[in-house]
């Protein structure tokens, strides 16, 4: 019970609404908000890598977290490997990550949409043309930025090299 107590009220894991308002007073006090996104299934060191990339490029990072419903239907019925809860909790508890909002559609669209975040980011296997909600962070005035990828780093691979220890 511990475990689902501390999701509860871990101050960095917000509903939508509540992210709107944290963010809205952010960004009159001037600061700049960074969005990216992703399934973050088993949290590696190109992922941690890219998180202190994207806060390094404003003051808060906002990260999307795609729901269980959201991998399965992008992965497959056998991912995640870590339920939404965990996955929130491990990126929660990043040093570069102001606020994790999980989101059930299969793309960020209608969240970056709610949100407006300054500045929109992904990993570098994503053109910047490419990047879901880069047409309304721009309409916006915002910027879009396609940050450095880390080779050979990828929750898949890690699932691929357990499976191969497993034969």
């Amino acid at each position: 019970m511990r475990f689902w107590h501390t999701f509860m009220l871990h101050d960095k894991i917000l509903s939508l609404a509540a992210l709107q308002d944290a963010l809205r007073s952010h960004q009159e006090q001037g600061r700049k908000v960074v969005f990216t996104n992703g399934c973050f299934d088993i949290l590696h060191a190109g992922h941690v890598l890219y998180l202190e990339e994207a806060r390094n490029l404003g003051d808060v990072l906002v990260v999307g977290l795609n729901s269980d419903a959201s991998v399965q239907r992008l992965k497959g019925a056998s991912r995640p490997i870590n339920p939404e809860t965990a996955r929130a909790i491990v990126l929660a508890a990043l040093e570069a990550v102001s606020y994790v909002c999980l989101f059930e559609d299969d793309t960020p669209y209608n969240l970056i949409k709610a949100l407006l975040p300054d500045l929109l980011v992904k990993g570098g296997d994503w053109q910047v043309n490419e990047i879901v909600g880069a047409d309304i962070v721009l309409a916006c005035g915002g910027q879009v930025r396609s940050l450095n990828f880390s080779e050979g780093l990828s929750s898949t691979g890690i699932i691929q090299k357990i499976k191969e220890l497993e034969k």
